[in-house]
This record gives C-alpha cells, structure tokens and sequence, in this order.
C-alpha cells in the first residue's frame, strides 16, 4: 500500500511538517498515536480516542497472538471490526518488544525466538514469517518488519551481530508480506548507542522497499541526552521522503526533540498508564490528582484545555473516583492526557509551519518541567 507521504516543509532546525493518505483519509506529521496494546486503548471508546484528537493507534502482535488468536480476529474481519475501530488507521508492532523481553539470548537463531507464554508459560517459537503472517491475518494498515531488540546496554560486538540479523530478518519479512498491496509495512532500524552501526542499519534498511522507517531500540534504560544521540544517528540517513517512527516514546519533551531530529510519528503507552495512576499530563508540569488539595477544587484539570473531561468535571469529582478506585476516573483522565499530547503535537504542527520550534520548546520546556 503507497502511503503516498509528502513533505510539506521542513523548518530551519530540522523538524518536518508532513502528511501522508491511506483509505481512511489524510494523516498530518507529526502525529502521537495512542497504543491499544490488546484491541482497545484502555478504558476508551473509538469515539472518544477520535474526539481526543487522536488519528491512528498501535496494537500489539503478541498480546494478540495469544489471546484471542489472530484467526479469531481475521474470522472477525479483521481488528477495525472486531474492535469497531472505524475512525482511522490502525500500526500493528512486530511482537519483538514483548518477545526479547520474555526471551533470554541463548534462545535467539537464525530461524526466530524461542520464549514463554507470560499468560500460562507455554513454550513460542516467533519468527519472522509468523510475525508478518499474523499481522496480515489482524489486517491492520500498517505492519511492521520484525526485528531484534537487544537490551541496554550491550557490547558493539552484540549489537553488530544482532543489526547484521535484523537486517536478515527485514528481508525476510519483505518476502513473507502476502497483502503489500492493502498493508504497507515499516522496516526497524537498530544499533543501540553505536554511532557506526545505527549509520550502517539506517542505509541497509533504506535499501529495502519499505513504505516508512522505524527507529527501535530507544527509551530502554539510556540517559535522556544517549537517546537523542540514538535519533540523531539514525534519522540522518534515512530517506527524506518516507514516514520516519520513533517506538515508545511519550514524555511530552522527547515528543520536540524527537521532531526536532526528523521525526514524523510517535507512541507509547504513557497517557492511559499515567491516567490508572491518577497522574494528569498539564502545561505546567505533571498533577497528581490524588494530592489532597485537590479535594476541594471545583475547577478542571486544565482551564483552556478542550477536552470532554476539561469541559465537564472538575479535579475534586476525579480526585473523589481515583481515591475511590472508581474506572470513570482513570477514563477521563486517560481523555485528558490523550488529548494533552495530541494538542501539543497540532501546537508543534503550527511551530513548524511559524519556524519557531526551538523557542515554543524552549517555553514548553520551561513551564512543564519548571526550568
């Protein structure tokens, strides 16, 4: 499938204004998506998740794998009605996250990984192949190849086999494609903290016919300035007319910087995990609505916010249903904090577009994190 993404401009710091067309409709970069890791965006409707701003969301391969089964899903129709997701576009991952994470190194060959249920401990073998044929069967409209996740940190040595099996897999994946011409598919460029190899995975990658790129292996455990070094390597050397995704990063300021090195889109799981916590993303700085000098305040979460939950409840109602473990809680703070990302997201559109990036984060910077 052409995603038929087209550079709109790009402004004096780096940052890119795009926009990209599926069957759904026209998709403007950057864009944050919100994860609906097991068919569904905790707690929320697709009519809430298209009212919050939100324009694509991510499932997980994995989860979906073993429950309900992918051919339960594609007997469904696939995941837009089985989940009645009929708003926008829905990026399945590959599984590698979840998998490398349950799997240990002696269990990863050529073929694929070896690893244990986390539900009931039953031995998987996930491979590239399955990945794709899985991803085809949830018939999202964008799949990703499937690729090694090495931990942080690893020797150059490890991290060069590893990029050197990615790159196998990539291919594989590519090959084992069946429905390219409804699904378009992203290759993951790896390379941890290497300079060289996060160089050499970007141009192999790029060498592939994939519809976008996505940079991996981020947001595990590096310091905030390696993983803006980890961006910069890669986004350097991909192509400049294809869809560039950073995986699983959500912090409100790694979202600019994540733009300002090139790239178009985002997610993570942050907003809906925060939202369980009782944490509310605002322009100045993280709430934690559990705090006790919320329990008499009558006013929304955030003033000019204009959001369902903004326009309709105050912080002492939603301070009253987290204390009291009441779900209506967690959902419209998890509204809120959707909609506070993809507001901030259209602000960095207009910034942008004005070439004044670097001051907005400057101010953004300033007021949330209180610097």
């Amino acid at each position: 499938m052409d995603l038929k993404f087209k550079l709109k401009k790009t402004c004096s710091c780096g940052a890119r204004l795009g926009e990209f067309e599926t069957k759904w409709g026209k998709h403007k970069t950057p864009m944050f998506m919100p994860v609906g890791t097991q068919a569904t965006v905790k707690t929320l409707s697709p009519e809430e998740l298209k009212e919050a701003g939100a324009d694509i969301i991510l499932s997980n391969t994995y989860h979906l794998w073993l429950r309900p089964g992918e051919d339960i899903v594609d007997e469904a129709g696939g995941l837009h009605e089985f989940m009645n997701y009929k708003t926008g576009p829905i990026l399945t991952d590959c599984g590698g996250f979840q998998v490398f994470s349950l799997a240990k190194p002696k269990d990863i060959s050529e073929d694929g990984v070896k690893f244990k249920s986390h539900i009931d401990g039953k031995e998987l073998f996930l491979t590239p192949e399955k990945s794709i044929e899985i991803q085809n069967k949830l018939g999202s409209d964008i799949i990703m190849s499937f690729d090694e996740c090495p931990p942080y940190p690893v020797t150059h040595e490890y991290m060069k086999n590893s990029v050197e099996r990615t790159l196998r897999w990539a291919k594989r994946s590519l090959d084992a494609n069946k429905k390219r011409d409804t699904q378009a598919q992203f290759g993951i460029v790896q390379g941890g903290e290497f300079e060289d190899l996060r160089k050499w995975s970007a141009i192999e990658t790029s060498k592939l016919d994939f519809d976008g790129y996505s940079v991996g292996g981020v947001s595990v455990g590096e310091a905030p300035d390696t993983k803006l070094k980890m961006i910069e390597y890669a986004t350097k050397w991909l192509p400049e007319d294809k869809i560039r995704y950073l995986m699983g990063v959500g912090e409100p300021i790694d979202l600019i910087d994540g733009v300002i090195r090139g790239i178009d889109i985002f997610d993570c799981v942050s907003p809906t995990r925060l939202a369980r916590h009782g944490n509310a993303h605002t322009r100045n700085g993280r709430m934690n609505i559990r705090n006790a000098k919320y329990a008499r305040d009558f006013t929304p979460i955030e003033e000019d916010c204009d959001c369902y939950t903004c326009k309709n409840y105050t912080k002492a109602y939603i301070r009253h249903l987290i204390v009291a473990d009441e779900s209506f809680g967690q959902r419209l703070i998890s509204i809120h904090n959707i909609r506070f990302l993809t507001k901030l997201m259209e602000d960095i559109r207009e910034h942008i577009e004005k070439d004044d990036l670097l001051e907005f984060r400057e101010e953004f910077y300033n007021k949330y994190y209180k610097k």
